[in-house]
């Protein structure tokens, strides 16, 4: 039995306002190869398969897509809602997809209700709020750990009828290494589920974190098929290939754009050739100028066109100011103090004529009104 364990695509999701329609797409092509190429059982998706609850329709579209083509290479797909999904819009039509081979579970009361494939039992445990399954599973707290021992006991007392069992689950484990872009599950109840929770079964295809990690060797998470912040520089994503009772491998997907941090003086990154490589990069850059450059983001892109975020940690830079008065004194003389302590000089002849101008304008447009 082969499985391909996957999550967290977040379709419709963004990266500092850039769209990842067409790298998500390209990773639906990588897993439909890599379907074909390894002869893959089953596709495991383990939740957070929209970015939210109400996705825009050209994530719906692709989904859609994907499902019908990894089915039409060979694989039955298993799946599973994730914290960021709507589980009643992702399990719309999941009757039918059932006899089609496409097994939606979002609902926690068929946790424990297998998916059989030659043998072996796939059981989905959606993202679960504890709080509300906390009175009808009868749960001694309301904390992540609670709800998914309960699913588990029920799952491996039906789990010990079958050849083997496979668990897909969407939480987050203690031990394991979050990102920036994860969303926190922790209201409601504590968020950690301890490892050993999920004892007993063949393996566990996690869903939540965003970095492809091994907590045991048959627990894991695959990751997210990109990279959705900055805090993920230096990720490998892809897939996890697991043949049933022999290991697991990490199959590389395509990298549409990669992305990367500079941190320097605005001068050095924009002449040095050390950074050459960086250039169609999505980019994070931190200037530490002791003096805050002006159109630094402009000239940046006029290198490094792909520049998405921009801060400033100026090295040397004077200890900040004691507060000021402010009350009683013209707009003006605020207004360029404000212009000296952001950049760290002062403005200069035609931006202070500038300034002074659009006070101006904004005075007279108040006696107007």
């Amino acid at each position: 039995m082969r499985i391909l364990h996957t999550s967290d695509w977040h379709l419709g999701r963004s990266f500092h306002r850039e769209s990842l329609l067409a790298g998500q797409a390209a990773f639906v092509d990588h897993l439909v190869e890599t379907v074909r190429a390894e002869r893959v059982d089953v596709v495991a998706i383990a939740g957070d398969v929209y970015d939210r609850a109400l996705p825009p329709v050209d994530a719906v579209a692709l989904l859609d897509e994907a499902l019908g083509r990894l089915r039409g290479a060979g694989a039955r797909v298993v799946l599973i809602s994730g914290n960021h999904d709507s589980a009643l819009r992702l399990r719309f039509g999941s009757a039918l997809f059932e006899e089609a081979g496409v097994h939606v579970r979002t609902s926690p009361d068929r946790s424990w209700e297998p998916v059989l494939v030659d043998g072996v039992a796939f059981y989905g445990i959606p993202y679960l709020e504890p709080e509300l399954v906390r009175a009808a599973w009868e749960l001694p707290d309301r904390s992540h750990t609670a709800a998914i021992s309960h699913a588990m006991t029920r799952i491996r007392a039906d789990a010990a009828r079958h050849r083997a069992s496979v668990v897909l689950s969407h939480c987050f484990v203690t031990g394991g290494q979050a990102s920036d872009s994860e969303r926190d599950i922790s209201v409601g109840g504590v968020a950690h589920v301890p490892l050993p929770v999920f004892d007993g079964v063949d393996y566990v295809a996690l869903g939540h974190l965003h970095g492809r990690q091994r907590m045991s060797e048959t627990v894991r998470y695959s990751g997210s098929p990109l990279a959705y912040s900055f805090s993920e520089v230096g990720h490998v994503k892809g897939s996890w290939l697991v043949t049933l009772g022999e290991g697991a491998e990490f199959v590389p997907a395509p990298v549409p754009r990669p992305v990367g941090r500079l941190r320097g003086e605005l001068a050095d990154l924009l002449a040095s050739s050390r950074y050459t490589a960086y250039e169609d990069h999505w980019l994070q850059v931190i200037l530490t100028d002791a003096v805050r450059p002006k159109s630094a983001m402009e000239r940046l892109r006029a290198r490094f066109p792909h520049t998405l975020a921009l801060s400033f940690d100026p090295v040397g830079a004077a200890p900040a100011a004691a507060p000021v008065r402010v009350s009683g004194r013209p707009e003006a003389e605020v207004a360029l103090d404000f212009v000296r302590e952001v950049r760290g000089e002062p403005a200069a002849p035609e931006e202070e004529d500038l300034l002074r101008q659009a006070i101006e304008a904004s005075r007279a447009k108040e006696t107007m009104a």
